[in-house]
């Protein structure tokens, strides 16, 4: 098995980073208290990170899902894409703000029965469209409308994903290394490399 490549370029802070994207760090910093390692490595590509925290914070904002079904959403689009760092920073969140039940966040991570028909419904279809790369079947978006959801949130499930292959590829390009915060929740999934 051949390794997965990592990158060279160094973790930046507000001191060292582009001036377009000093802001967005300080802010981090500020409503987090830390700046969290994904984003110090982000930062080397402005580009990508200004349109990282755009989307997450449209999909938080305006995507019509509960702080719960967005943990959900985000925490099972990692898990598929094998993201240990996205995978225990949302699992993390799912624990305290998004108020997700242990059980469920532990059934998305280990890939397993939700006992909740809509999370379920919710969890399939943002795996569904990982896996098959925008292309979920009838029945798994049947499931997802039936369960309440809209063809709206469907595109707002795409959304998410979009974020998330930016954060989860270059988590794995740097093979970030997991905040103390998020520690208690750590993943290990099987790594492969092209």
């Amino acid at each position: 098995m051949t390794s997965a490549y990592r990158m060279k370029l160094p973790a930046l802070d507000p001191s060292t980073a582009p001036s377009r994207v000093k802001e967005p760090l300080e802010a981090a910093r500020k409503k987090m208290g830390m700046i969290p390692n994904m984003y110090t490595r982000m930062a080397n590509a402005p580009g990508m990170f200004e349109t990282y925290l755009l989307g997450y914070d449209r999909f938080r904002k305006d995507s019509g899902f509960t702080p719960a079904e967005q943990e959900v959403v985000l925490l099972a689009i990692s898990a598929e894409n094998g993201c240990e760092y996205c995978v225990a920073a949302h699992s993390t969140l799912a624990d305290g703000p998004s108020k997700v039940a242990r059980e469920v966040t532990d059934a998305v991570r280990g890939g397993s029965a939700i006992g909740d028909p809509r999370l379920a419904a919710l969890a399939g279809l943002a795996r569904a469209m990982v896996v098959s790369r925008g292309r979920p079947s009838v029945e798994v978006v049947k499931a997802f409308l039936d369960a309440g959801f809209t063809e709206q949130q469907v595109l707002e499930v795409v959304l998410a994903v979009a974020v998330k292959t930016i954060s989860n590829y270059a988590n794995h390009l740097f093979d970030t290394p997991v905040d103390a915060p998020f520690k208690a929740r750590e993943w290990k999934a099987q790594r492969q490399a092209a």
